[in-house]
């Protein structure tokens, strides 16, 4: 892995906490000037990063967020969509206002930043963008539906726009962790008309998940992939963070359909 000079400007979003921190903690340590968001003002970053507020589903705030980085850093180089929400229940629990409202940050805000920041990168022919998807992004996730149709339209846009940059020298790339070690599980929206049919599923689906944290990935490993991904010389779109996700990844693109449809619920112990 290169190391990067010191010039190189990232802006890194939800850097306050999680996943972001890390993010923004290795890429300072590797040489970057780094920029971290938070939605609160005043929320506090790693040792060495500038630390801004913005909010990704306000365009002034975006638009205004990059201004500052640009006029302090004087361009940026690498932007890692980080800021994301979670959403827990059954589909059918969420009203359409509510499941917009995930989309606006997962979705939308991935698509806000990535625009304001594009016509620097374009210009100067280089840059790099790597967004936050995950391993819900190309596998089943019960009760997780929503959450995984906001990932599943990330990893579609990150590919296609990657094809439509490269002639640019802009590259798109996505990091997919499985189930990292943080507060978003404990921070995951309820959804706003929580119906009994759906008991049962959701206990089973919260337990099992419960489990999988404890053996979770840290924040640390999905940071080294992050790095990875923005410094790597030969440039991938998918990046699994993680031996899970790694060989969730292997297994979603070589067992047929019926065994791994089997294997899943068999995991997540939902009748076969």
């Amino acid at each position: 892995m290169m190391n990067t000079p010191r010039s190189d400007i990232a802006l890194v979003t939800g850097a306050s906490s999680g996943i972001g921190y890390a993010a923004a903690h290795a890429l300072r340590t590797a040489g970057y000037r780094v920029f971290g968001t938070s939605r609160r003002p005043g929320a506090k970053g790693p040792d060495g990063v500038t630390m801004l507020a913005c909010d990704v589903t306000d365009d002034v705030s975006v638009a205004q967020l990059v201004e500052q980085v640009l006029r302090e850093g004087g361009r940026i180089d690498l932007l890692v969509n980080n800021a994301g929400i979670g959403l827990f229940g059954g589909a059918e629990e969420s009203s359409v206002p509510q499941v917009q409202s995930l989309f606006d940050v997962n979705v939308f805000g991935v698509i806000r930043m990535t625009n304001a920041v594009l016509p620097g990168m374009r210009h100067r022919g280089a840059g790099r963008i790597i967004n936050l998807s995950s391993a819900y992004g190309f596998i089943p996730a019960p009760c997780f539906a929503l959450y995984a149709a906001t990932k599943h339209a990330v990893e579609g846009y990150s590919q296609s726009l990657d094809h439509e940059l490269r002639a640019f020298g802009v590259r798109v790339m996505v990091v997919q962790p499985t189930y990292t070690r943080t507060a978003f599980d404990d921070n995951l929206v309820t959804p706003d008309r929580l119906l009994g049919a759906y008991d049962a599923v959701r206990g089973s689906m919260k337990q099992v998940a419960a489990e999988a944290l404890q053996q979770g990935d840290t924040p640390e490993i999905v940071a080294a992939t992050i790095l990875k991904a923005a410094t790597d010389k030969a440039p991938k779109l998918r990046y699994p963070a993680g031996k899970l996700a790694r060989r969730v990844s292997l297994l979603r693109r070589f067992v047929p359909e019926a065994g791994f449809d089997r294997s899943l619920r068999k995991m997540l112990r939902l009748p076969v």
